[in-house]
């Protein structure tokens, strides 16, 4: 059982060190704040609730798994190599087409409130 709480501990403290070295991520918990607060403030659904959830989760995931990818590419391949560059493009492209896919249900969730 210890073990199994020790993995709370380092997996929170991956957060803080994506949290704190990543600008990005930075940006995606200032997003999902905002979107937090507006989904309060026009009182959205909770089937509405769930999908801003599951994209705020799925958003934040993918930003931790680009960030290490990146700190792995950088491990293993500290010089700059045209794959190692593709890795991390690959894995950032990920990030991007949660982020917009999410964008676009905060669109059609958030327009019937706003139009």
């Amino acid at each position: 059982m210890n073990r199994f709480l020790k993995s709370f501990g380092y997996a929170a403290r991956g957060i803080r060190v994506a949290v704190s070295e990543q600008q990005n991520i930075r940006i995606h918990l200032v997003v999902s704040i905002l979107v937090v607060m507006a989904g309060f403030y026009f009182e959205i659904s909770q089937t509405e609730w769930l999908a801003i959830s599951g994209c705020i989760g799925v958003v934040l995931a993918v930003e931790l798994l680009n960030t290490a990818i990146e700190y792995l590419v950088d491990l293993v391949s500290p010089e700059r190599r045209s794959l190692a560059g593709k890795v991390k493009d690959v894995a950032a492209g990920a990030v991007l087409i949660v982020a917009i896919m999410s964008v676009v249900i905060g669109i059609l969730i958030f327009s019937k409130y706003i139009g």
